[in-house]
């Protein structure tokens, strides 16, 4: 079986004005630029992942990533994130190329996208059902592999502020995945930086926004002077996952 090659593109903050800035970021163009500085992967890409954030409380920007995204070609896996409502968001993605959370094959590997949201809550929690989901998922008639992909990240990335709007039950979510013969690595968004943590027997990778960063080790929520990112990844067909992040600049 051939490799599936994904690239993850999270926290987009978009809002319906297109000037419309975060920190001194045009969070719209900053996202043309990590486009434009990946053209090739995404033309090699068998899907794109879109990690949640992708408003910042402002449903009119959907419309911006639909023109942005929908262009492609390439199906976008979606998840919501904390400012993201994930009812406005199925309304304002709604069709292909967009596929909203469940689960997604492709070659010898399962995609699941969960929903770690709470309303009104910037922290995250997969609810019960969401687990219960997720291990039938993994289970009988999964592909060899299973990559399991969320908004809030899963383990505590070593920033104070940010790991206290963590995922609430990430030993729950640890829990299933322990169980799975089938799981080989977590993806989330959230906390604007890069890290590689593990989560149980698990390597776990957050991604760069793409607009502006939260700086590593901060106690707080300093911002970075870094600029927008994603991450590009290999599944290949012995369960190994090849991940790198791509800067714009």
């Amino acid at each position: 079986m051939a490799a599936v090659r994904l690239l993850q593109i999270t926290d987009t903050h978009l809002m319906g004005d297109p000037a419309a800035a975060m920190r001194g970021v045009v969070t719209l163009e900053s996202l043309r630029r990590v486009l434009r500085a990946t053209r090739e992967r995404i033309e090699d890409a068998d899907a794109l992942l879109l990690t949640g954030d992708v408003v910042h409380d402002d449903a009119d920007g959907y419309a911006w990533i639909r023109a942005e995204l929908g262009a492609l070609r390439k199906p976008v896996l979606c998840i919501p994130g904390n400012h993201d409502d994930p009812e406005l968001m199925r309304a304002g993605l709604a069709g292909e190329p967009f596929r909203h959370c469940g689960h997604h094959d492709f070659g010898g590997w399962r995609i699941v996208m969960l929903d770690s949201t709470v309303p009104g809550d910037v922290g995250g929690e997969v609810s019960a059902a969401e687990l219960a989901r997720l291990e039938a998922t993994l289970g009988e008639g999964c592909p060899p592999h299973a990559l399991i992909v969320l908004h809030h990240q899963p383990v505590p990335v070593g920033s104070p502020g940010l790991d206290g709007v963590g995922l609430r039950n990430g030993p729950a979510l640890l829990d299933v995945l322990a169980r799975s013969t089938t799981a080989r690595a977590l993806l989330c968004g959230h906390v604007h930086q890069e890290s590689e943590r593990r989560a149980g027997a698990l390597p776990a990778f957050s991604t760069p926004s793409t607009c502006v960063q939260f700086m590593p080790g901060s106690a707080g929520f300093a911002f970075d002077t870094r600029g927008p990112g994603c991450r590009s990844l290999e599944l290949q067909d012995d369960g190994g996952v090849v991940t790198r992040v791509l800067w714009a600049d």
